[in-house]
């Protein structure tokens, strides 16, 4: 049936849309143009260090304001190359690489879901649920729970506010837009409460969001909070500067 449905519906890369082998699956030029990352990187936020600079090095952002999560890992740079597999993913419903991904994600973020009690999606508010049909964040922490066997909880964090899209806002202007937009019901907190967590998202930008989700699990009683997305901006840094 997949043979014959490849024939009438031919399988496409998200990146460019140029003809592949099966659905999911990206063109060799798509492939080889993807950033994924891996150290050196800042021990903190994960952002890449361009040499090493010893084993618990920070980039001098995490330095100077820690951030509420404890790490934060993702699989590959949101650039040019990458920058249409993610939004063929997150608006045009292209959920056909979420396997994929998700085995990217686990290998960049071995070292969080090693330990780990449970993996928690970003929420999205019923409003942009209802607009988008789904929860990218949901699929791929499904999917990263499979692999790993850790337990997925859907229903741990709930967004309680409509907010504006953070696309354009500042850093800070992030940080506002996305206060107190989270809660964790009263019959998830025996779930969580001394539990260390993976909370998964898209794309890490500012980290707005993140810090946001870690804050609200942590006031419910988790140890730790840590974030594992599938791609993440990336701004040049000198680590020693």
């Amino acid at each position: 049936m997949r043979a014959a449905a490849d024939l009438v519906w031919p399988p496409h890369s998200a990146a460019s849309g140029m003809r592949v082998d099966a659905p999911g699956r990206l063109d060799a030029d798509d492939w080889s143009a993807i950033h994924f990352l891996d150290a050196p990187w800042c021990d903190t936020c994960g952002l890449p260090f361009p040499y090493a600079i010893g084993a618990g090095a920070q980039c001098p952002a995490c330095i100077a304001r820690p951030p509420k999560y404890a790490r934060a890992r993702a699989a590959f740079v949101y650039d040019d190359a990458s920058r249409q597999l993610v939004l063929e993913f997150k608006h045009g419903g292209r959920v056909e690489s979420v396997a994929q991904f998700a085995a990217w994600m686990a290998v960049s973020g071995r070292e969080l879901l090693q330990g780990a009690d449970a993996i928690i999606p970003v929420p999205l508010h019923r409003r942009r649920l209802a607009q988008r049909r789904f929860n990218q964040s949901a699929l791929l922490s499904m999917a990263i729970a499979r692999r790993t066997g850790l337990r997925f909880e859907p229903h741990a964090l709930h967004r309680v506010k409509a907010t504006p899209s953070q696309a354009g806002k500042s850093a800070s202007g992030r940080r506002r837009n996305v206060a107190g937009v989270f809660r964790v019901p009263e019959r998830a907190r025996p779930r969580i409460a001394g539990k260390v967590l993976v909370l998964v998202d898209d794309v890490f930008t500012t980290g707005a969001t993140a810090e946001a989700a870690a804050r609200t699990l942590q006031r419910a009683g988790a140890a730790r909070v840590n974030v594992l997305t599938l791609a993440r901006v990336v701004r040049p840094v000198n680590p020693l500067t």
